[in-house]
């Protein structure tokens, strides 16, 4: 398979394992750069951005053939160590499906929901987070979306929604600003519209049966997607998953300041 055209990587370190780091969002590009830094002290890390929304809706399919484009043309190190967060740990799972031979090892870090209780618990966690300030936030951002067309300023409100998504999953950040690039508002939605999609006709997770490589999940405790609950819906699926949960952390472990250093060091352990 090969990507529509090539999408733009950055690379990070000189010496140790290869490793790909795959971003959330979905349209969320850049993320995973303080990430990224990091590893590169002791690995050679490739960040894809990826895809952006264009003339063509953004499909699972998509994301799939850029990865396939990016491990194959610019990976030198194959099979590749995979390490995804959020919708990118999903990304993960389903390359390592569909092409198993090209990924060693899958790093899921704060992994995205795969059924319909996961995403309701998710839900009702992130309601019992909010207080009056931020629902309010949330409602006149959402009416701004509901009627502003140009995209410019709907990718704007995207981004403040994500801000304040970022800032409910977290515990104890030590900042919850964003690298990202840019906020693919439309990217977000045909994406996940598509994976939500792949999920209702039973494509997954049933398909990652098909994967071979060591698979492990690090879930933070005070992360509002339910850890335990995405663990039981994989774990039939990939017997030999396992998982870890870091205490006192959020969504994102490299910004949390209690909980950042024993997710380094279990990353970088798990990896090597």
């Amino acid at each position: 398979m090969q990507p529509f055209d090539r999408i733009h990587v950055r690379f990070y370190g000189e010496t140790g394992p290869q490793v790909i780091l795959l971003h959330g969002g979905p349209g969320a590009p850049g993320d995973l750069a303080p990430l990224a830094r990091h590893l590169g002290n002791n690995f050679r890390v490739l960040e894809p951005l990826q895809r952006l929304s264009d003339s063509i809706p953004l499909t699972v399919a998509r994301h799939v053939a850029d990865l396939y484009g990016v491990i194959h043309d610019t990976a030198t190190d194959i099979p590749i160590r995979l390490t995804g967060h959020s919708w990118g740990a999903m990304l993960a799972l389903t390359y390592a499906a569909r092409y198993p031979a090209d990924i060693d090892r899958v790093v899921l870090i704060g992994c995205g929901s795969f059924d319909k209780d996961s995403r309701e618990a998710y839900q009702t966690c992130m309601a019992q987070r909010m207080n009056s300030e931020i629902k309010l936030r949330l409602n006149n951002i959402n009416m701004q979306l509901a009627v502003e067309k140009d995209p410019q300023r709907r990718n704007e409100s995207f981004a403040e929604l994500a801000a304040l998504c970022t800032r409910l999953q977290s515990f104890k950040p030590l900042s919850t600003g964003s690298e990202a690039l840019v906020c693919d508002e439309r990217g977000n939605n045909e994406t996940w519209n598509d994976a939500l999609y792949i999920q209702e006709q039973g494509i997954q997770p049933a398909e990652f049966a098909r994967i071979q490589a060591a698979v492990t999940m690090i879930h933070g405790d005070k992360d509002p997607h339910p850890g335990p609950m995405i663990y039981k819906s994989l774990a039939p699926i990939i017997p030999t998953i396992q998982y870890h949960e870091i205490q006192r952390c959020g969504h994102m472990p490299w910004i949390e300041q209690e909980a950042r250093e024993e997710f380094f060091k279990l990353l970088g352990e798990i990896l090597s």
